[in-house]
């Protein structure tokens, strides 16, 4: 078998950049995404603690960004693009990597930014497969890059 052929219309949609998502990190959100992950670290749960630590506040635990300020990101209109470009229709999760990079925690603001980094074509066990790395970049109201994520996604 041979692997997925990127088509030029694919190719054109690597780097474009989606329209930004701001997120609020607030206290009780982080709580309460602490305890439904069930992590009782202090630092994300205990406010007295929290207070007496280096960053003076409850800290969110990694992978928590909070939630959008108004209406957030569809994934499954960038889905739709793809789709609309040649992307085959089977889809899998194929993971999320993280680069942490500064603090996030109670009061902050971040900044979204996300694009297609990268559309491949391969050969897997489930036939021709195009691989697609989706990567999403926090920057917080200080403009640092506090965290970035890359996902996998596979089209068969």
């Amino acid at each position: 078998m041979a692997a997925f052929v990127v088509t030029d219309g694919l190719k054109q949609l690597i780097g474009q950049k989606e329209k930004p998502v701001v997120f609020k990190i607030e206290e009780g959100a982080i709580q309460r995404y602490a305890r439904a992950v069930g992590d009782s670290n202090p630092l994300f749960n205990d406010v007295e603690y929290a207070s007496q630590s280096k960053w003076g506040r409850v800290m969110a635990p990694p992978g928590f960004t909070g939630w959008p300020v108004g209406s957030g990101f569809d994934m499954f209109k960038l889905f739709e693009k793809l789709a609309a470009a040649g992307a085959p229709m089977g889809l899998l999760d194929g993971g999320v990597e993280y680069d942490f990079l500064a603090p996030i925690g109670d009061g902050d603001i971040l900044v979204m930014e996300i694009k297609i980094a990268g559309i491949e074509g391969r050969e897997t066990k489930m036939g021709p497969t195009m691989v697609t790395t989706i990567e999403s970049t926090f920057t917080n109201q200080r403009g640092a890059v506090a965290l970035i994520t890359r996902n996998t996604f596979l089209n068969f």
